[in-house]
C-alpha cells in the first residue's frame, strides 16, 4: 500500500519554492503596470497620425484648388474719385473747355481701349444732380453704362477728398477680400484743389498705401501742385484737355492684366507644414487679413470651437470718429479681415511655423528622458 503524502510534499513535486516563480511574478507585475501608459502613448501616435494626414490631405486640396481659383478671380480694379466741386465748372486755362468737361471727355476715351479683365468703380464727390455718390459700382463692366455714368455729374459744392479716400479704398478692400488677395487695386483721383478734410487726407491716403492700394492723382488745372504730389505713387499735372486725357491713358498703360501675387504663393507654402488646424487659421489669414476698412481694427480672430458651435464673431472694430457719412452711398459688402501687405502675413506665418518646431523639439526632448 503506497503511503499518503503530505500536502508540502505534493507541492515540492509540483514546483520548487525557491525556483524562478518570483522573478517571473515581478516581470509580469511590471509589465502589467506599463502596459496602459504604452496603450495610451500608441493610442496618441495613431491619433496625432490619422489628424496629421486628414489635414495634409485637406490642406493639399486647397493648395491644388488655389492656381485655378487665383486665375478665376484674379481681376485689376479702379476707383475713380471725381471731383465734382464747384471749382471744377470753370474753364481750363487759355480754352472754352469745362474742367468737368475734359476730365469727362478724358475718361471716356481711355476706358474704351482698357481690357475687360479690368474693374473700374466711379466714385463722384460734390454733385449737384447726384443723389447716390457711387455713380458706378465695382465690378464687371457694362461699358454703355459705365459712360452714361460719366457723362451724368454736374459741379456742385466743396471738397471732402480725404472722406472719400476712405470710401474709394474701402471699396477696394472689400473686393480684395472677395478675390483672396489676387489682382491689383487702384485709386485714381482727378481733382483741381485742395481737400477740406485735410486732416483725413493725411490720416487715409498713408494708410490706403500701406495697406498695398495704388493711389494715383492727377491735378487739373491747378496753379501749384497738390500736396498729395509727394505723398503718393504718381501724381500727373494736367493744363489742358490733351495733357488731362495723356494722363489718364498713362495710369491705365501701367495697370497689368495678367500675373499672380509671388508673395502670397510663397506664404501658402509654408502654411503646409503647419498641423490642419493652425493652417487653416493661416489660409484664412492670409485670405482676408488687412481688408477691414480705413481706420478700424482687424477684426479678432474666431476660436474654432465657437465658430463650430455656432456663435457669433465678435469685432474689435471701431467706427472712424470725424469721418461721418463714411460707407454710406459706396455699396461697401461689409466683409472684414488679406492682407495687409503680404511681407507682414509671411512674418506672422514663419513666426508661427517657429514656434510650433519650438514646441514639437522640446516635447520630443521630454519624451526622450
Amino acid at each position: 500500500m503506497k503511503p499518503q503524502m503530505h500536502a508540502d510534499e505534493r507541492g515540492s513535486e509540483r514546483q520548487d519554492p525557491t525556483g524562478p516563480r518570483p522573478a517571473l511574478e515581478s516581470r509580469l507585475s511590471h509589465d502589467a503596470r506599463l502596459l496602459p501608459s504604452a496603450c495610451i502613448r500608441v493610442h496618441l501616435r495613431l491619433h496625432r497620425l490619422r489628424l496629421a494626414a486628414l489635414g495634409c490631405f485637406a490642406l493639399w486640396l486647397f493648395l491644388a484648388a488655389a492656381p485655378a481659383r487665383a486665375g478665376e478671380v484674379y481681376e485689376d480694379n479702379v476707383v475713380i474719385i471725381l471731383d465734382a466741386s464747384g471749382s471744377m465748372g470753370s474753364f481750363m486755362s487759355g480754352t472754352r473747355v469745362r474742367k468737368m468737361d475734359a476730365a469727362k471727355s478724358a475718361l471716356k476715351s481711355v476706358l474704351k481701349s482698357v481690357p475687360k479683365s479690368t474693374q473700374i468703380a466711379l466714385l463722384v464727390f460734390s454733385a449737384s444732380n447726384l443723389r447716390n455718390d457711387l455713380a458706378y459700382p465695382l465690378g464687371p463692366r457694362d461699358d454703355a453704362r459705365l459712360t452714361a455714368a460719366i457723362d451724368l455729374p454736374e459741379p456742385g459744392a466743396d471738397t471732402p477728398l480725404g472722406r472719400y479716400i476712405k470710401k474709394g479704398a474701402d471699396l477696394l478692400l472689400a473686393q480684395r477680400a472677395k478675390q483672396m488677395g489676387y489682382g491689383s487695386y487702384r485709386l485714381l483721383i482727378v481733382t483741381d484743389g485742395e481737400a477740406q478734410d485735410r486732416a483725413l487726407v493725411d490720416r487715409f491716403a498713408p494708410e490706403a498705401m500701406a495697406r498695398g492700394i495704388t493711389v494715383d492723382v492727377i491735378g487739373v488745372d491747378m496753379r501749384t501742385n497738390h500736396t498729395l504730389a509727394t505723398k503718393v505713387h504718381s501724381y500727373r499735372r494736367a493744363d489742358d484737355p490733351e495733357t488731362l486725357q495723356r494722363a489718364v491713358a498713362d495710369i491705365f498703360a501701367e495697370i497689368s492684366s495678367t500675373g499672380s501675387d509671388a508673395g502670397d504663393a510663397a506664404a501658402f507654402e509654408l502654411v503646409a507644414a503647419l498641423p490642419a488646424e493652425t493652417a487653416r487659421a493661416a489660409i484664412e489669414a492670409l485670405a482676408t487679413s488687412g481688408n477691414q476698412p480705413l481706420g478700424e481694427k482687424p477684426r479678432a480672430a474666431t476660436a474654432p470651437a465657437v465658430a463650430a458651435s455656432g456663435g457669433g464673431q465678435s469685432s474689435s472694430s471701431a467706427p472712424v470718429t470725424g469721418s461721418a457719412g463714411a460707407g454710406t452711398g459706396t455699396g461697401q459688402s461689409g466683409e472684414s479681415g488679406k492682407k495687409g501687405s503680404s511681407t507682414y502675413i509671411i512674418w506672422i506665418v514663419i513666426g508661427i511655423v517657429v514656434v510650433l518646431s519650438m514646441l514639437s523639439k522640446k516635447r520630443q526632448g521630454g519624451k526622450s528622458q
